[in-house]
C-alpha cells in the first residue's frame, strides 16, 4: 500500500537536503517531483496541481527556524497537507437511532458484502451492539448465502425472505424484525451492478427513501483507482452518502483513490479494509494515513491494536511469573496468539517508525509462527512448563513431531531464553513504567 509514492516523495525531499534553506529555485523542483509522484499514483492532474500550489505557498511563506533543515519542513507540510486532502480528522459512524439502520452501496465485486459482516463483527464486539444482517441482494445467486456463511463466522443473525424478489420489502420488513427482537443496529446489504447504471440507482434510492437510514457507506474497491473516486462521485449525486469504505487498501494500490476521494465527493473516508478476515477493518485516520505514506509509521494504530488484546488482569499475572522466573512455553505460546489476533506480521512491523522501508522487500509470511507453534505443541506438558528438561533426545522427538529440524527446535529454544531474560528485565525501571502506562491507556 502506498510503496510507490512513498519511494518517490522521499526522492522530492531529497532534493531538499543538505540545502541552508528554501528558496523559490530549490523548491520548485521539490515540487515538480510531488505532483508527479502524486499522478504517477493515480490521482487527477487538478487535484495534483491544487495540492503542490498549497505546499508551495506555504513553504515559501514560512519563516524556517535555524533549527529546521528545508527537507525537513517540507516532509512537514506536506504531511499536513497530504492529511487535509483525505479529510483532516477522522469521522466515526453514526450509530444512534433505536434501530439505527445502516444501508451499504456500491459496485459487484468492490467486497460490498464482506465489508457488511466486517462491520457487524465491529459494532459488535467493539461497540457491543445487537447487530442484525439483512440479504438485500437477491439477485446474485450466492449473495445470501455469502452473507449467511459469513454472518456465522462474526456470531450475528441475517434477515432473509426466500423467494421475496422485492428489496425495498425486504428491508422494512427487516426494520420491523429488528424492534421486535431487540437488535439495535440493521445493515442491509443491497446488490451490486458490473457498472453504474439507472435501474440500480433507482432501486437503491427506493430502499433508502423506504428504511431511511442513519448511515449510507458507499464500498469502493481502492485498487480501481481514480475510476473509484468518479462512481463515488455518481453514487454521492444521487444518493447522498455520509461516508465511504475503502476496501483492498493491502493489495497492490497506488493509493489514489484514497487520496482524492474525498476532495471530490466532500464526504468522509470512514472505514478502510486491509484484508480477507472479519477483524481487518480499520477506522480511517488522514492524519495516520499520511504518516504511513511518508515512512513515519503509525504507531497510534500500533498501540491501540495491541491494546485491543490487552488483558490487564492476565498481564499482573503474566509479569508476577516473569518476575518469578516461572514464565514457561505455555505462556510464551499466548503471546504469539495474542501477536497474531493484532494482524498481518508485516503490517504491524511496517506500523514502527523507520521499519516500512526496511519491510518494503521482506517477504514476511503470514504464517510466520507456525513452526513455533508447532515446536510448542509437540513438547509434553512438562517440557512447556519446565524448559530445563529439555535435553538433546527431547529435542530430537519434538524436531520429529513438529515436522522440523533440530536447528530449528535450539533456534527456538534459545531465543526463547533470551526472551524470557529481556521481559524479566522489562518488569523493573522504565519496562515496568511503560506497563503500567499501558494499563492507566487502557482504563
Amino acid at each position: 500500500m502506498f510503496e510507490g509514492l512513498s519511494d518517490k516523495l522521499d526522492k522530492s525531499f531529497k532534493i531538499l537536503k543538505g540545502q541552508g534553506r528554501i528558496t523559490e529555485i530549490n523548491v520548485a523542483e521539490s515540487i515538480k517531483e510531488i505532483r508527479k509522484a502524486l499522478i504517477e499514483a493515480d490521482v487527477s492532474y487538478k487535484i495534483a496541481k491544487q495540492f503542490t500550489a498549497e505546499v508551495k505557498e506555504k513553504a515559501l511563506g514560512m519563516n524556517v527556524l535555524t533549527a529546521v533543515k528545508p527537507g525537513e519542513l517540507m516532509v512537514k507540510i506536506v504531511h499536513d497537507e497530504l492529511a487535509r486532502l483525505m479529510g483532516g480528522e477522522q469521522v466515526d459512524i453514526n450509530i444512534k437511532g433505536s434501530p439505527a439502520v445502516i444501508l451499504i452501496a456500491g459496485l459487484q465485486g468492490s467486497g460490498k458484502t464482506t465489508f457488511t459482516a466486517k462491520l457487524a463483527n465491529y459494532l459488535k464486539s467493539k461497540k457491543g451492539r445487537q447487530v442484525l444482517l439483512v440479504a438485500g441482494d437477491v439477485y446474485r445467486p450466492a449473495a445470501i448465502e455469502q452473507l449467511k456463511v459469513l454472518s456465522e463466522q462474526v456470531g450475528v443473525e441475517v434477515y432473509t425472505e426466500e423467494g421475496n424478489k422485492n428489496p425495498v420489502r425486504i428491508a422494512q420488513n427487516a426494520v420491523k424484525y429488528a424492534k421486535d427482537h431487540g437488535k439495535n443496529i440493521v445493515i442491509v446489504d443491497t446488490a451490486g451492478r458490473l457498472s453504474v447504471d439507472e435501474e440500480m440507482m433507482n432501486e437503491i434510492a427506493a430502499i433508502k427513501n423506504a428504511v431511511k437510514p442513519q448511515e449510507t457507506l458507499f464500498v469502493v474497491d481502492a485498487m480501481t483507482g481514480q475510476d473509484a473516486v468518479s462512481t463515488a462521485k455518481a453514487f454521492n449525486d444521487r444518493l447522498n452518502f455520509e461516508g465511504v469504505v475503502l476496501t483492498k487498501l493491502d493489495g497492490d494500490t497506488r493509493g489514489g483513490a484514497a487520496l482524492t476521494i474525498r476532495s471530490v465527493v466532500q464526504k468522509p473516508i470512514k472505514f478502510v479494509g486491509i484484508g480477507e478476515k472479519m477483524d481487518a477493518l480499520d477506522l480511517f485516520h488522514p492524519s495516520r494515513m499520511a504518516d504511513r505514506i511518508l515512512g513515519m509509521g503509525d504507531i497510534v494504530t500500533l498501540v491501540e491494536k495491541a491494546q485491543e488484546q490487552f488483558n490487564e488482569e492476565e498481564a499482573r499475572k503474566l509479569q508476577k511469573k516473569i518476575a518469578k522466573n516461572q514464565f514457561n512455553f505455555d505462556d510464551f505460546l499466548k503471546q504469539i496468539q495474542q501477536i497474531k489476533k493484532m494482524g498481518n506480521v508485516k503490517d504491524l512491523m511496517a506500523m514502527i517508525p523507520g521499519m516500512g522501508k526496511a519491510m518494503k522487500d521482506l517477504d514476511v509470511d503470514d504464517d510466520a509462527f507456525k513452526s513455533i507453534e508447532a515446536i510448542i505443541h509437540s513438547m509434553t506438558p512438562q517440557e512447556r512448563q519446565n524448559p530445563k528438561v529439555l535435553s538433546g533426545s527431547r529435542r530430537k522427538r519434538i524436531a520429529r513431531g513438529s515436522g522440523t529440524s533440530i536447528q530449528e527446535v535450539n533456534r527456538l529454544i534459545k531465543q526463547f531464553g533470551e526472551t524470557s531474560k529481556m521481559m524479566k528485565m522489562m518488569t523493573t525501571g522504565k519496562g515496568k513504567n511503560m506497563m503500567r502506562m499501558m494499563g492507566a491507556g487502557r482504563r
